[in-house]
């Protein structure tokens, strides 16, 4: 490929930049050192801007250039904590190890905002420099081995526009970013002189376009660019999220013209080539708000026992072809969002809800993997096809776990229905199947989990992590607002299609890999030594015995420890935190977490991206290992190189969708609170202490895994302080104890939405009623008796 005069010139640049006898030059001195001509000389001006822009020179005293390590400059992504201090994410050396994050005092993040790619100067002259003196407190620029510095510039901010509610003081207006890591409230013009009707008002959620900010010490000015409605209503809230994660409900019009042209149902054309498995028992497992299935299991019993089972997987690629309209959508989106009662769908609802999915009763295409076990349970046999599936049962997680605990045939048919059921939409209800159907359904389920539950135990023997945990899920009512929280835990149910799905996808990418294909594989690295070792630290605090957590036995002895400690939540997700992030690349650098080396996701493509190029590189496979299912046409083929483009832009979606799913839990959980917050008669939920601190305790409730805080100032019975290295919180007179571990019941206290923040009060810490004292007919009371 020719590169560009501009991409020649870039690298010539960094060349000498980094040449060892280089000395810093100017502008006209690089001109010169380079021998450019004079045409090149205007261009070398917009080319150092260029470089200086991105982070890659920095220009340091009297306009010299240099390669920011020459200086002691770092680039990267700058966040922020609420108390106005950051930490900088250096950005990643080709070839070279990540860097550790480093500290942002307050009063040294400049005018960076959460986010920004900024220029730092590392502040690290010597180990225990002791910087500036403040009064009698002297700060070091190292707490540990923790390094510091200070933003020199900002490189590329992160967003012009903000979300934020508008508020107004004696003397001007301002908006409150919804962000709390953003501490900075923007100025803006009074509504009178808004261009746009209707004009805001105080306490509108508003989203407003930031101006130029040239000095710290005063706010940053903005202008309201349009208004969401009135704050804290789950629809200007919904809006608000949509547009900090940049979701769309809507296609854009040239996909929703596409997709009209998609036929509702599966013609006879369309099974031409495919194996028919229509007649095989087949059937769904899926959560009871489920709207869209995409994997399906059949059970076949074989002659002199085992057994086959088909892993069928909604065949998306049949409906997005590649670089479509549809195609290049959905790989914008990369992935569906799930926000609290709603779904950001990858594909539109005609593919996602209605034709991919494998809805009961209808034929519909699929990817099928098959596999063989015998007798014990052990994969014997494997195959793959493109087929079509007719599911005979659309189950929900608790009627399979019915099936699976329960033996009488009317207790089965009495398991609570999800609303779908109760209108029909999705097929047939249990307590509608006759008993021989019934039968069949509970010994097929049964009959999968026998295999299911050894394939869980293999797993783990080979040192796959055991890292299930209970989901919460939020509920809201007609009009959006929370209305309840409920826990499911992670049963046998689950667990069934999990190991199938699981199996399933090292199957295909080991496949893959055997014939030498290209795929992009779901990595997840090792951690680091250093994460671990701060992590072991943790545990023993907490009292839990530690070994060597590099060695993945002494992991799994951890996290069986956990799973029974009254902090399991908690400290699971300090676990967690301590891992490296999982994601997409275009080599087989093996899953930590699962213990394989071959991994690809495959049984999801409805809501991944990453599925549905997979689902197309396996039928290449199907091609060149002669299926004869495979496709008639060629399909696509994808280099090394625009796999793994394409991975680290799928990886980046899928952090952004989780980070959008969690805001959205974390206002509905606000949301549910506060409307406890205002009844007369408060309900007490169970909490687990998680921490001690001067200003109160931390704790997390143990039904709905929200954390919150008892402030120091509610505990009104004594005195207390904090013992045993934050520990505990103990009572001075009384010598009464809070420990970190100890259940105690609370009820909720205040609600700050700006903040994020709920305080809640320990029930033994509410204040009892008075005693009235009787009085006479004269008003006055009663004389003690002497």
């Amino acid at each position: 490929m020719l590169r560009s005069p501009h991409m020649a010139l870039e690298e010539s640049i960094i060349e000498l930049l980094g040449n060892k006898e280089y000395s810093p030059l100017r502008q006209e001195e690089l001109a010169d050192t380079l021998k450019l001509q004079k045409s090149e000389r205007k261009q070398l001006r917009r080319t150092l801007h260029k470089l200086l822009d991105e982070g890659v020179i920095a220009r340091i005293k009297k306009d010299r250039f240099v390669l920011p390590k020459d200086a002691d400059l770092v680039a990267g992504d700058i966040l922020f904590r609420q108390s106005g201090s950051a930490r900088v994410m250096p950005d990643p050396k080709p070839g070279q190890a990540a860097r550790e994050p480093l500290e942002i005092r307050s009063e040294d993040t400049g005018l960076a905002l959460h986010g920004d790619k900024v220029l730092v100067r590392v502040d690290d002259s010597n180990k225990r420099f002791e910087g500036r003196q403040r009064g009698n407190r002297r700060q070091d620029t190292r707490f540990g081995d923790q390094t510091y510095a200070r933003v020199i510039r900002i490189l590329q901010r992160k967003r012009e526009t903000f979300t934020g509610t508008l508020k107004r003081s004696r003397m001007f207006w301002y908006v409150i970013p919804d962000d709390p890591r953003i501490i900075q409230d923007i100025l803006v013009p009074p509504p009178e002189e808004s261009a746009f009707l209707p004009r805001p008002k105080e306490d509108d959620k508003v989203i407003v376009r930031m101006l130029e900010w040239r000095q710290r010490h005063l706010n940053p000015e903005g202008e309201i660019i349009e208004v969401l409605g009135l704050t804290h209503e789950p629809g200007a809230e919904f809006k608000a999220l949509l547009h900090k994660f940049e979701l769309s409900p809507e296609f854009p019009q040239a996909v929703s013209e596409q997709v009209l042209d998609v036929s509702p149902k599966v013609s006879s054309k369309d099974i031409v080539g495919r194996q028919d498995a229509r007649k095989l028992f087949t059937f769904t497992i899926d959560p009871d708000d489920a709207k869209d299935f995409d994997d399906a299991i059949s059970i076949e019993e074989k002659k002199g026992g085992g057994m086959r089972v088909g892993v069928h997987i909604a065949d998306v690629s049949a409906y997005v072809k590649h670089n479509s309209a549809l195609d290049r959508e959905a790989q914008k989106r990369g992935n569906s969002t799930y926000l609290v009662g709603c779904v950001i769908p990858m594909l539109p609802h005609a593919l996602s809800n209605g034709i991919c999915s494998l809805v009961e009763a209808e034929d519909r295409l699929v990817k099928s993997v098959w596999l063989e076990f015998d007798v014990k349970g052990t994969l014997r046999k494997k195959g793959f096809s493109n087929s079509v599936i007719r599911s005979n049962k659309r189950l929900t997680y608790g009627q399979a776990l019915a099936l699976l605990k329960k033996s009488d045939l009317d207790e089965i048919r009495a398991t609570p229905l999800p609303p779908a059921h109760q209108t029909g939409s999705t097929g047939r209800a249990l307590n509608e199947l006759k008993d021989d159907e019934l039968l069949k359904l509970q010994q097929g389920v049964r009959n999968l989990w026998k295999v299911a539950s050894k394939l869980r135990r293999d797993r783990f023997k080979k040192g796959s992590l055991e890292l299930d945990m209970p989901e919460v899920k939020i509920y809201v009512d007609e009009d959006g607002y929370a209305d309840r929280i409920v826990q499911h835990e992670y049963d046998e149910s689950h667990q069934l299609i999990e190991e199938f799905m699981l199996t399933a996808n090292e199957v295909v990418a080991r496949e893959l890999s055997l014939a030498k294909l290209p795929y992009l594989s779901r990595v997840h690295d090792e951690p680091d030594p250093e994460k671990l070792n701060e992590l072991r630290q943790q545990m023993q605090i907490a009292g839990l015995k530690c070994g060597d957590l590099t060695k993945r036995g002494e992991v799994t002895k951890l996290l069986a420890q956990v799973k029974d400690h009254p902090q399991g939540y908690t400290l699971r997700i300090s676990f967690l935190r301590s891992l490296k992030q999982a994601c997409y690349r275009a080599e087989a650098d093996g899953h930590y977490g699962l213990a394989k080396q071959f991994y690809a996701h495959f049984t999801s493509p409805i809501r991944r991206y990453s599925d549905l190029v997979v689902h197309r590189i396996f039928d290449f496979f199907l091609m060149k290992s002669g299926n004869d299912t495979a496709p008639s046409r060629p399909p696509k083929i994808y280099s090394k190189s625009e796999l793994d483009r394409m991975g680290e832009h799928l990886s980046i979606t899928e952090r952004s969708s989780q980070e959008a799913e969690r805001e959205s839990n974390k206002i509905k959980l606000l949301e549910y609170f506060e409307k406890e917050a205002t009844k007369p008669e408060k309900n007490e939920f169970e909490a687990v202490i998680t921490d001690a601190r001067n200003h109160g305790l931390f704790i997390e409730l143990t039904q709905t895994m929200a954390f919150g805080m008892v402030h120091i100032s509610t505990l009104q019975d004594d005195i207390y302080h904090v013992v045993d290295g934050g520990a505990a919180l103990l009572g001075r007179k009384m010598q009464k104890r809070y420990s970190v571990g100890d259940k105690v019941n609370v009820v909720i206290e205040r609600i700050d939405r700006f903040k994020r923040q709920m305080d809640f009060r320990l029930t033994d810490q509410l204040e009892k009623p008075k005693r009235r004292e009787r009085r006479n007919d004269k008003g006055q009371g009663r004389r003690r008796r002497k």
